[in-house]
C-alpha cells in the first residue's frame, strides 16, 4: 500500500511538471548530434542555425525518448530557393543513427525544397507511403512559423501555425498505429526525392527557435496514455477544427497518397474526417 501511494505522488508531481511552464532554451531538451561545424547555436542558447552545403548538413535531436506528446518547434527554411533540400522536424521510432530503410514508426514534417512546399508523412511500422503534400500559404523563409505534431493515443494531428492540416487516427480496424516511443529529430540534407539542388545557391541555413514542448518522456506507452497529461484529452477536433482543416486541405494540399488507386491504404476512409 505504501509503496502504491508512493507510486501516486511521484506521478502525480511529474504530471504538474509537464503541464509547468515550458522552459524554451535548446539545452533543455535537446542536444547536437551531426553536421560539425555546419551546426551552430547562439549565446543565449535559444536559436539554432544549421547549414547545409555540397560538404555536409546538420541536425540534432532530443535527450530522451517520449511516449505521448505535443511537439512544437519554431522554423525558417533557407530563403536562397532551391528544390533537392530537406529542412525537417519529425519524430523517430528508431534509435539514433539506425536504419531509416527498415520498417519503423516516424512522423514527418520535411520541405520538398525551399519554395514553400512541404510534405507530412507517417511511418507506420513500415517504410512510410502516406505522403500529403501542401504549397503553404505564407513564404516560410521569412519568418518563423509553428510547426507542431499531437501524438496521443486517440490520434496524430499535424499543425502548421496552430492550424490542423492533418489527422491520423488509432480507430481503423486492421491498421497499426504509432505505439513504441519516439525521439524527435531536426535536420537539413539533400534527397531526390525533394528535387534538384541548385548548388549555385549554396550553403542554404534553416534556423530553429522555441524548443520547448510537452511530453511524456521514457519508454512505458501505459503511463504516458494516461488522460493526466492534458494532449491526452484531445481525442478529436472540435467542429471548428474540423471545418478549418477542411478548408486549408481543400486550397493548399497539392498531393494526397489517399487519392491515389495505387497508393491507398485502409486508414484512408476514416482519416481528415
Amino acid at each position: 500500500m505504501a509503496s502504491n501511494m508512493i507510486l501516486a505522488i511521484l506521478f502525480s508531481a511529474f504530471c504538474l511538471q509537464a503541464n509547468a511552464a515550458l522552459d524554451n532554451t535548446f539545452d533543455a531538451y535537446y542536444s547536437y548530434l551531426w553536421g560539425g561545424d555546419h551546426f551552430s547555436i547562439n549565446p543565449q542558447r535559444t536559436e539554432v542555425q544549421l547549414k547545409f552545403d555540397n560538404s555536409s548538413g546538420a541536425g540534432f535531436s532530443s535527450k530522451s525518448n517520449y511516449a505521448s506528446g505535443l511537439f512544437h518547434i519554431k522554423m525558417k527554411i533557407p530563403r536562397n530557393k532551391s528544390g533537392g533540400i530537406v529542412p525537417n522536424f519529425y519524430l523517430m521510432g528508431l534509435p539514433v543513427g539506425g536504419d531509416a530503410s527498415k520498417p519503423h514508426f516516424e512522423v514527418d514534417f520535411e520541405f520538398l525544397g525551399s519554395t514553400g512546399r512541404l510534405q507530412t508523412n507517417v511511418y507506420n511500422n513500415d517504410t512510410g507511403g502516406r505522403e500529403q503534400k501542401f504549397k503553404l500559404w505564407f513564404d516560410p523563409s521569412a519568418d518563423y512559423h509553428i510547426y507542431k505534431i499531437l501524438w496521443n493515443p486517440s490520434n496524430i494531428v499535424f499543425y502548421v501555425d496552430n492550424i490542423p492540416i492533418r489527422v491520423f487516427k488509432n480507430n481503423v480496424p486492421g491498421v497499426l498505429y504509432p505505439n513504441q516511443p519516439m525521439h524527435i529529430e531536426a535536420s537539413i540534407w539533400n534527397a531526390q526525392f525533394a528535387g534538384k539542388v541548385d548548388w549555385s545557391k549554396s550553403p542554404f541555413y534553416t534556423y530553429y527557435t522555441d524548443f520547448g514542448f510537452y511530453g511524456c518522456p521514457g519508454n512505458n506507452m501505459a503511463a504516458c496514455a494516461s488522460e493526466r497529461f492534458f494532449w491526452n484529452r484531445y481525442k478529436e477536433l472540435n467542429t471548428e477544427q474540423k471545418q478549418k482543416m477542411a478548408y486549408y486541405r481543400k486550397h493548399y494540399m497539392t498531393y494526397d497518397y489517399c487519392a491515389q488507386s495505387a497508393t491507398r491504404k485502409a486508414e484512408c476512409a476514416y482519416n481528415n474526417v
